[in-house]
């Protein structure tokens, strides 16, 4: 039987993941990665999260590799850390420039991707 407190410097730590994708994948398999990280957070270092966290974690996942595979060649990065009880989604592809949201238009089809991670993120 392990106590209470043996799980505190579970708690207090970073929980790592990198992945890696060549370009080739679909999208999905990002979504499918993150929502695997989340599960053994949840599992294996029985910090609790829920369903509205899960889904947010695979959608900013989904927008932010489809931005990276939608602009920039070849591979990119994919790292997720839970850190204080927050999700620090980051994404590395190819092109050395950031990713620069549209000006909001709700007449635009398509290319809300950044919009959406900045509305749903605490940060960007």
């Amino acid at each position: 039987m392990v106590h209470e407190d043996e799980y505190e410097p579970l708690v207090s730590r970073s929980i790592l993941s990198a992945m890696a994708f060549d370009g080739s994948e679909p999208i999905a398999e990002a979504r499918h990665a993150a929502r695997h990280f989340m599960t053994e957070v949840q599992a294996v270092h029985r910090i609790p999260v829920s369903d509205r966290a899960m889904g947010m974690v695979e959608l900013v996942v989904s927008e932010l590799v489809t931005n990276a595979r939608k602009y920039a060649p070849g591979p990119c990065l994919l790292d997720l850390e839970v850190n204080d009880g927050a999700v620090e989604i980051s994404v590395r592809d190819t092109d050395p420039t950031l990713p620069a949201d549209c000006s909001a238009d709700p007449c635009r089809v398509g290319q809300h991707g950044l919009e959406i991670a900045m509305a749903v993120c605490r940060s960007f």
